[in-house]
């Protein structure tokens, strides 16, 4: 028996246009929950609403923008009556794979803007009726909040930071009855992974990761993880489950992690020609130079 039973609530998932959010958004619309997907591409997210059926609407908002999300929450609350469940799913990858040395200030900065400060604006835009209807809040980290981000450290930080944003809130929320979950992913596959995955940068770092650690779950394994998560209230969800127990160990993991990649050639390898490819200029995605 489900702890919370979403047939009934109203959620709102940032990103909801396509890949994780999508797939949660329609997965508790299955499930009998009313659901408001929020994009910033306006005609994409329409689209996936109408996709998804009745009691789904698609909103236009930029989760670095304050106030659209408030105006999302507040489109939300008039079409649908009110908000229990808000997922800040809504985020990107590095444009680039490069070392901090190399990383430009806007490239840097872009991905807090809208990976960790993003959640910030949708979290704190729903809070006020989540914890009104004694709801449920998701926020999306990732496996490199658990594993060394090196050559993706904007993305590490922000996912690093939106655990610890969760964790924070979830206490907070627990005298009010309301709670909150952070959930945890490896590589999805998702347009954003599969365009991070086809560029030139990536190639020498793949190749020196554990094969297992590169497996790709679909979508709808993670929309399914998320929506487990929120039915069971559940403080953490992760997909693969591995990186469960990697999380719980990353104490010990983490420290043996990070002397072996300062000594392995081929993370030296890979950050050097990370380095390089930033230096000439090069287009990551062809590998011709810009």
């Amino acid at each position: 028996m489900p702890v919370y039973d979403v047939n009934g609530k109203v959620a709102l998932v940032t990103g909801g246009a396509r890949g994780i959010g999508y797939e949660t958004a329609r997965q508790l619309h299955t499930r009998g929950a009313s659901v408001a997907l929020v994009d910033v591409d306006a005609e994409e997210v329409r689209e996936a609403a109408e996709r998804i059926g009745e009691r789904a609407i698609g909103i236009a908002g930029d989760v670095t923008d304050a106030g659209a999300m408030r105006a999302a929450v507040a489109e939300t609350v008039e079409g649908f009556g009110g908000l229990d469940i808000a997922m800040a799913n809504a985020g990107i990858a590095p444009p680039t794979t490069t070392t901090i040395r190399m990383v430009s200030d806007e490239e840097w900065e872009r991905v807090i803007e809208i990976n960790l400060l993003g959640v910030w604006h949708t979290v704190r835009a729903a809070l006020p009726q989540v914890t009104e209807r004694r709801g449920h809040i998701v926020v999306v980290s990732s496996a490199y909040a658990i594993a060394n981000g090196m050559l993706s450290s904007a993305y590490a930080v922000a996912k690093s930071g939106v655990e610890a944003f969760g964790r924070s809130l979830r206490t907070e929320l627990a005298p009010l009855g309301a709670s909150a979950g952070v959930a945890y992913f490896g590589f999805v596959d998702t347009k954003l992974v599969q365009d991070a995955f086809a560029r030139q940068d990536t190639g020498r770092l793949q190749e020196s990761m554990p094969a297992f650690l590169l497996k790709r779950i679909t979508p709808a394994e993670a929309g399914a993880t998320v929506v487990r998560g929120i039915e069971e209230r559940a403080p953490r969800t992760f997909a693969p489950k591995y990186w469960r127990y990697i999380s719980a160990l990353r104490g010990l993991i983490n420290p043996l992690f990070d002397r072996r990649a300062e000594r392995d050639p081929r993370f030296l390898e890979a950050i050097r020609d990370a380095e390089q490819l930033s230096a000439s200029g090069a287009d990551v995605t062809s590998g011709t130079s810009s």
